[in-house]
């Protein structure tokens, strides 16, 4: 544990500070969220979707970590379940993962999901979940919209308070493809190997409705 310690404090000297935006959803509401502006279509046959959250919302509560839902599917959300699993829904049924609770100390979270092999998994500050086989040969349609803090049970509404995201959410970037393990490890210390073509947190255009605060932070 020694050595892993010095080697993440290591690379984080290498790589210095980043200042980034910093998403905080203060309060329960059926109202607040963000609406992030892809750099290309969601069309994906394979993914990475990383993220850095914090959250003392407890107890059997259900949390959107992430929501892309097109006018007729829900295509991709990212859930705490009630349970404190993590899961991901790709347009029916969900893959879940039991992983560490989350909680009020900042988390780096990383789902992988390839459609040729099916592999899914979770990654949790740099560590890897087991490999689940979910929705082989699925594609990822294009043309709806991606939003943080709520889960809209219609096109970009029918948000439920009780599903909400409070807390604090930065550094979401996303790839058409699977990153290395090594590259997902690095990221937890801000070396980030290649930008995000899907969504990348230092450029991408963020929409904010209702009560949601935004700030620099240096990770």
């Amino acid at each position: 544990m020694r050595i892993s310690h010095l080697f993440i404090t290591f690379l984080s000297v290498l790589v210095g500070s980043l200042a980034i935006r910093s998403l905080v959803f203060p309060s329960e509401t059926s109202t607040s969220y963000v609406e992030m502006i892809p750099q290309k279509p969601l069309s994906l046959k394979a993914f990475t979707l990383c993220m850095r959250v914090a959250t003392e919302l407890s107890g059997e509560r259900e949390i959107i970590l992430f929501a892309y839902r097109t006018p007729d599917f829900d295509e991709l959300n990212v859930w705490r379940e009630l349970d404190g699993r993590l899961s991901f829904y790709l347009s029916g049924d969900g893959v879940l993962f039991q992983v560490p609770t989350l909680g009020f100390l900042q988390t780096h979270l990383c789902f992988t999901w390839d459609s040729s092999s099916g592999a899914a998994a979770v990654f949790m500050n740099g560590w890897k979940s087991l490999t689940k086989i979910y929705r082989k040969g699925h594609t990822v349609r294009p043309g709806g919209r991606v939003i943080l803090g709520q889960d809209p049970d219609r096109f970009l509404g029918d948000f439920h308070a009780k599903q909400s995201f409070v807390g604090e959410i930065l550094d979401v970037n996303m790839w058409d493809f699977v990153l290395s393990e090594t590259a997902l490890r690095n990221l937890v210390c801000g070396k980030k190997e290649q930008k995000g073509n899907i969504f990348d947190w230092e450029t991408t255009e963020l929409r904010k409705n209702g009560n949601v605060e935004d700030f620099n932070i240096e990770i």
